[in-house]
């Protein structure tokens, strides 16, 4: 009887019990987060696909079975880093009915994810590869579900609900995000700002944050004597 062999190294029809070429999500994943270490460490330009073979440990063919070229692989890596923010960030708001613990969570969230050491040094591969990539940096930046539309969402819920008075729901989103992040992205993005803001110094933003965002769109309310 022959050898049983891995059908991801063989392109083919998948026999019983085992999955065809290409198919195995966890060799996808074992792909992804090998690719994922070398592209983090030395840039896009300057990975080679030998490197994330050896980093990923499977053989090239494996991953061409996968991926097309190196340009695939690293959309494929930056498109699941951002599903897994976006996830973390509809948890938060999904967990929070009251509108300011909402916006405060949120906020602590963007900011602490936005200004981390890995975050930010995705982020600057991302611009690196942006004329031969438009379209990577399109999704990644305003994808059809990114940070703007989750926080739209939370922000006509509450809206229904009363908590809050709004008309334009994109622009609102879009002045909460500018206040949350208190420059402290584009610090962080060209060097000026070494290392992630401290947590007392994120909560002061935040907290100011929230504070301006509901004199602006909060339900007004009157109390009679």
């Amino acid at each position: 009887m022959a050898e049983t062999t891995a059908t991801l190294d063989c392109p083919g029809e998948a026999l019983s019990g085992r999955r065809a070429a290409g198919e195995d999500p966890a060799k996808r994943e074992q792909i992804i987060e090998g690719a994922k270490r070398v592209f983090m460490s030395v840039g896009f330009d300057a990975a080679s696909m030998n490197d994330i073979t050896r980093e990923a440990g499977v053989s090239k063919g494996t991953i061409y079975v996968y991926f097309e070229n190196k340009d695939d692989l690293f959309s494929a890596m930056i498109e699941k880093e951002r599903a897994l923010f976006l996830a973390t960030i509809r948890t938060v708001l999904a967990a929070h009915e009251d509108v300011e613990t909402g916006l405060y969570k949120f906020g602590v969230s963007f900011v602490t994810h936005m200004t981390d050491e890995k975050v930010i040094t995705a982020m600057r591969t991302v611009l690196g590869v942006r004329d031969r990539m438009p379209n990577l940096c399109q999704r990644f930046f305003k994808g059809p579900e990114n940070l703007r539309t989750l926080l739209q969402e939370f922000l006509a819920h509450q809206v229904d609900t009363g908590s809050l008075e709004i008309d334009d729901l994109d622009l609102a989103a879009g002045q909460f995000l500018d206040l949350s992040s208190g420059g402290f992205f584009k610090y962080r993005l060209f060097g000026t700002m070494e290392a992630a803001p401290p947590p007392e110094e994120i909560d002061r933003v935040i907290t100011g944050a929230v504070r301006v965002f509901m004199a602006a769109y909060g339900t007004r309310r009157t109390t009679t004597a």
